[in-house]
């Protein structure tokens, strides 16, 4: 009999592949559109086909090419979209469609190692960014392309690669980034944290969908075995594979860059996208939702009305074509709260979190390790997409936490709304009676009756540190949108066990004190 954690994850895993793969199948419906000049899509439908592309290395890469309607034997710029993660090559039919009615070459491919294209899985790999370099030379070849005005966009894995791709080719002009990576390392494991659930359902899609190379079941066993002597080879591995590796590179090249994500990523957090933009040195564009990985940009795939995409288009529509809608004109930086209401714009991401509010926590808190208190982040995937459509974050009733396995603060009541925009920054001293361990900090919107619901929330690992003796620690837990009511009382809640990530407590216990000349505090950033 299976091993009811292992069925579970199987079961999960399996599910989120159907979800995706119905998601791509329904994509293929066109959706309605209005062109520029106020014509309706269907008077110049756009062409498609199925073709076989040449990768790099000799391999086969699957794609579709969608040619707008009405060839005249003019030049049209051209987008390339690599695959999400696991997705076949229908992913972007319905989004291709509509960018090749209002006149964009369309250029989509299965990313190599999954479904029908060749290769192994090799996680934007060098191998990845040649094939993107390949998918170009190819267009420019076999389709009615301009050389000069080259875009790339993706979600997820896609939005890795076209990213990596900018660094790597001056050809690319313009990318619209959606649910990516800029940092691998910092996003699946932040602060020396593992994050399981994660790893294990990119692994877990991968093997269903996929030929994962040697490098990469070897990078994730280990991972996920927390074998530190393999932490090198790990960093050196993600490091190759990021972004912000190759920032010089891309800032030189000078593409047009819009990034999208979502505050409850749960695989790609948005702190490392923030952190990137703000290095970013031509064109910007940071937009910021409810939501989980690739939940915010979900229905856009299906062909249904979307911010990202349609925000994407524009972006596109201006970089590539020069027209002017505004979008230049703009605050880069547009954000969506949590809790409802419209968007927020800023002229960059460091004025979002400019007001700060310093909370002390006094006191010292002792708690027993390796015991989950009932304080967690939620669900890969699930728990923050219900936040997305139903408002239902993760909640816990906080005076019902156990003390001995939970450390919690509470701030009074606050007679006005709090407006929480950006990363919450805890800063405590820490003594473990074991030379490693792990502990999870959550904060908490606690109402009247006592029931938190989860504003924000981050892992800390540390190893080597000699038992008994304090040192300091500075979380900055992951950054957010959230408005806590009048009348509601902050609570920071810390604990040891977290099921989205590998813990490193062998019992024993976690000391968390605020010494005179060095309190520990919560700096929270609330604007008006």
């Amino acid at each position: 009999m299976r091993h009811p954690r292992k069925a579970l994850r199987a079961s999960a895993v399996g599910a989120a592949c159907a979800a995706l793969l119905a998601g791509a199948a329904l994509g293929t419906a066109p959706a309605a559109q209005a062109t520029p000049g106020g014509q309706a899509a269907a008077a110049r439908s756009a062409s498609v086909r199925f073709t076989d592309i040449p990768g790099s290395g000799g391999i086969t890469l699957k794609g579709n090419v969608f040619t707008p309607g009405g060839a005249d034997g003019s030049r049209h710029p051209l987008i390339v979209l690599p695959t999400s993660w696991a997705m076949p090559q229908l992913e972007y039919v319905a989004q291709a469609r509509q960018l090749a009615d209002a006149g964009y070459v369309v250029v989509s491919y299965t990313s190599r190692g999954f479904w029908l294209s060749g290769g192994q899985i090799e996680t934007a790999g060098p191998a990845d960014v040649a094939d993107s370099a390949a998918v170009i030379d190819w267009a420019l070849a076999h389709t009615p392309a301009d050389p000069r005005r080259i875009g790339m966009a993706g979600v997820s894995y896609g939005a890795g690669i076209s990213l990596l791709s900018a660094g790597h080719d001056k050809r690319i002009k313009t990318v619209v980034a959606m649910s990516g990576w800029a940092d691998l390392i910092e996003s699946i494991y932040g602060e020396r944290t593992q994050h399981r659930q994660a790893a294990e359902l990119l692994g877990g899609l991968g093997k269903l969908t996929g030929r994962p190379s040697d490098e990469l079941q070897r990078i994730l066993k280990n991972f996920l075995s927390s074998d530190l002597s393999k932490e090198k080879e790990m960093l050196e591995w993600g490091a190759k594979r990021s972004p912000a590796t190759y920032l010089n590179e891309i800032n030189a090249n000078g593409a047009a860059i819009m990034l999208g994500n979502a505050w409850g990523d749960t695989i790609f957090p948005p702190d490392q996208y923030a952190k990137f933009y703000e290095r970013l040195t031509g064109p910007k564009r940071l937009e910021l939702r409810p939501g989980d990985h690739a939940t915010a940009e979900g229905t856009g795939l299906l062909g249904l009305p979307n911010d990202v995409w349609a925000d994407g288009k524009r972006w596109f529509d201006h970089h590539l074509k020069g027209v002017d809608n505004g979008i230049d004109r703009e605050r880069p930086v547009q954000l969506k709260s949590r809790t409802g209401g419209g968007y927020e714009s800023y002229p960059d991401w460091a004025a979002v979190d400019r007001t700060r509010r310093t909370l002390p926590l006094e006191g010292t808190r002792t708690i027993r390790t390796g015991v989950d208190s009932g304080a967690n982040g939620g669900t890969a995937l699930l728990s923050n997409t219900l936040d997305q459509f139903l408002r239902l974050p993760p909640m816990v009733s906080v005076p019902l936490l156990p003390r001995a396995y939970t450390a919690v603060w509470e701030s009074g009541p606050y007679p006005s709304a709090q407006r929480v925009r950006g990363s919450v920054r805890l800063h405590t001293t820490v003594t473990g009676e074991k030379e490693s361990g792990t502990a999870i900090a959550y904060l908490y919107d606690v109402g009247p009756l006592g029931l938190g619901k989860l504003v924000s929330h981050a892992p800390y690992t540390f190893h080597g540190r000699e038992p008994g003796r304090p040192f300091a620690v500075d979380l900055s837990l992951v950054a957010t949108a959230y408005d806590v009511p009048a009348g509601h009382r902050l609570a920071v809640v810390v604990d040891s066990v977290d099921p989205l990530y590998v813990g490193h407590n062998s019992g024993g216990r976690l000391t968390f004190s605020s010494p005179a000349g060095d309190p520990s505090t919560l700096s929270v950033p609330v604007r008006g």
